[in-house]
């Protein structure tokens, strides 16, 4: 018996293959994985060859229907979708699209994967609109409690339940155990709401008194070796070499968590309330020492694995930094909690999980 085939809608502008994958791609490519499905990936055109052990299916917006880019991206998907004839669709990010795709196919299951706020998203703003996407989708997912609650808000109960999906890590493609270096890391996208800039005023104030040490900011605007170079990058780019920090500019994946096994530390200062943070969890699959806002959902991922900071307050995260550097004992305690604790997260946990989820939506 063949098993069925699980449609993946990823958005439209979101990367799916190396070089270029953001953390949907990254997250879609894991979830493939599911057993007891076939999965098929379908996103926008790629600047780049998509992960080649997963199928994948590039589609334009259809600029004949009017509307906002969701809207024709999604007429965009009718051919493909007609086409393959999936038992389910999975929609990541977009539930303006899920909405359409769950009119349009009334006959199959259409579920609904968050990773952000929805309160932020077109069709979720307010509770009415989360209790129709509970009545509509089957199911609806949340990459975190912190974020189920958000949805959850002001929503009646009786429209239904959203899920926790938690991110997942392939623990297999984690690098082995180095020695690390005396490095104070920053990894990410490098935008106001990472608190990119705290990073940098914080390591300015310990450099100077920690010989031998260096501190170094991976990322860009964007997840891909296409990002822009905006003005934010660039007066970071400036701030960065007034204070003797690095900035080496977008990585591909390997090559960050090939940083995070080395680094002595490694800093998440995000000012956003983080709907996860797969950047901590990363860190911590890695072995590295965390320090890392308490916002969102991160203390979720991190738990004990950690030491938190308030990512407005540089000097904070300056003291944080100096106790661990002047403590390698509390570094490799940190190091072998955040190892154990990203156990849970591996990615045939999560697999299996969504498995679950899409077999009942079948059974439905």
């Amino acid at each position: 018996m063949v098993d069925p085939l699980a449609a993946v809608i990823l958005p439209p502008r979101e990367g799916f293959g190396p070089g270029g994958a953001g953390a949907l791609g990254l997250l879609a490519r894991r979830y493939a994985t599911a057993p007891g499905f076939r999965t098929l990936v379908i996103g926008g055109e790629q600047q780049s060859p998509p992960f080649p052990e997963v199928p994948f299916q590039a589609v334009r917006p259809a600029f004949w229907c009017p509307g906002n880019v969701n809207l024709r991206y999604a007429a965009g998907i009718l051919g493909t979708l007609r086409r393959v004839r999936p038992a389910l669709i999975e929609v990541h990010n977009r539930p303006e699209i899920a909405l359409v795709l769950a009119r349009l196919f009334r006959r199959i299951p259409v579920g609904l994967l968050l990773n952000n706020d929805p309160r932020d998203m077109r069709a979720a703003r307010s509770p009415a609109a989360r209790a129709r996407l509970l009545r509509r989708l089957r199911p609806v997912m949340a990459s975190s409690d912190w974020l189920r609650r958000r949805f959850m808000e002001g929503v009646d109960p009786a429209a239904g339940t959203v899920e926790v999906l938690l991110n997942c890590i392939d623990l297999d493609a984690i690098p082995a155990p180095v020695e690390r270096e005396k490095l104070i890391l920053f990894a990410g996208r490098v935008v106001p709401d990472k608190g990119v800039d705290s990073f940098i005023h914080a390591c300015a104030q310990v450099l100077p008194s920690l010989a031998g040490w260096r501190a170094e900011i991976i990322g860009a605007d964007g997840m891909s070796a296409y990002s822009r170079e905006t003005d934010y990058v660039r007066s970071i780019r400036e701030l960065a070499a007034r204070s003797g920090v690095g900035m080496i500019g977008y990585r591909d994946h390997p090559l960050v968590l090939e940083a995070m096994a080395r680094a002595a530390m490694v800093i998440v200062p995000s000012r956003w309330n983080e709907p996860f943070g797969l950047t901590a969890l990363e860190a911590i699959a890695c072995g590295a020492p965390l320090i890392v806002s308490p916002r969102g959902a991160l203390p979720e991922v991190a738990g004990e694995a950690a030491v938190y900071a308030n990512p407005d307050d540089p000097a904070e995260i300056a003291a944080a930094i100096v106790a661990l550097a002047a403590d390698p004992e509390r570094r490799a305690m940190l190091s072998a909690l955040g190892r154990e604790r990203a156990k849970a997260f591996d990615t045939p946990i999560a697999a299996a999980r969504l498995a679950a989820l899409r077999h009942a939506a079948l059974r439905y």
